[in-house]
């Protein structure tokens, strides 16, 4: 690869360790954080001429269930690394039966139906209200379909996530309940993680593997941890591959209004 002397503005991916070998010359640093520490060490590096900030949202060990995520502890990190774009890759299952494992979704809508999560960093004193109509950066979704197309994986552009709150998957009554509103994908991960980029006025873009169908989609024993692991592990190639073109086309300038979309405390 090609590596220029200043490489350009950091980009941070959040995601699992099968994403790293992407990077020049890898270095591993401590983040401490006024929120406790991050899941893990960051990983910085860089591909081609662009800076890459890498965080395993769940610990390399896969030590940090979905609800004890440090999700404030990981956003903070990142933003005070120098990254202003967030790319989170995760696992989903799918809620529409024409959506099969093995596909990529770039979703543009979440419903939020976790619990008890810590999700704002306006804890007081002041009020301060994120604007969330529509949740993920637009020009950085688009660039993220463009990726996978490029990529040769193309990806469902748009559609609606719901985020349960885990670590246990649905129930058939659950998934069926899910699927009639129209959703698209359920996972347990995105919220409270791309509000608090919001919050923080990052640009979040989402790239979703469909790993299952969920409980209530198709007939059968329902998905398992170690069905969700194997199909994970048979895509991280082509998961690499996106994110490369990704990472490789992403402008300096996002072109977009999530920074300003900041909220400030009354």
């Amino acid at each position: 690869m090609n590596q220029s002397t200043t490489p350009r503005a950091p980009i941070g991916v959040i995601g699992g360790s099968g994403l790293y070998s992407l990077l020049d010359t890898p270095a591993e640093k401590s983040r401490e954080t006024p929120y406790g520490d991050p899941s893990d060490r960051l990983t910085t590096g860089v591909y081609g001429d662009r800076e890459v900030v890498f965080l395993p949202r769940h610990g390399r060990g896969h030590e940090h269930p979905p609800h004890k995520v440090p999700y404030r502890a990981n956003l903070f990190a990142l933003q005070a690394q120098g990254v202003r774009r967030v790319i989170g890759v995760g696992a989903v299952g799918s809620l529409r039966a024409d959506l099969p494992p093995g596909s990529l979704v770039v979703p543009d809508q979440l419903v939020d139906r976790t619990t008890g999560r810590e999700q704002t960093y306006f804890d007081g004193p002041g009020v301060a209200h994120a604007s969330f109509a529509d949740p993920y950066c637009p020009t950085g979704r688009r660039s993220a379909v463009e990726a996978a197309a490029a990529a040769g994986w193309p990806a469902v552009d748009g559609g609606t996530q719901v985020v349960i709150q885990g670590p246990r998957f649905s129930t058939r009554a659950e998934s069926v309940w899910y699927s009639a509103q129209g959703w698209s994908i359920v996972g347990m991960t995105a919220h409270p993680e791309v509000v608090l980029a919001r919050e923080l006025g990052l640009c979040y873009i989402p790239l979703c593997l469909v790993t299952d169908y969920d409980a209530g989609v198709e007939a059968g024993a329902g998905v398992t941890q170690e069905e969700v692991f194997a199909a994970f592990a048979r895509n991280v190639d082509r998961l690499r591959a996106v994110l490369a073109a990704l990472l490789g086309s992403l402008p300096d300038d996002p072109g977009c209004d999530c920074a300003a979309l900041r909220p400030r405390p009354a």
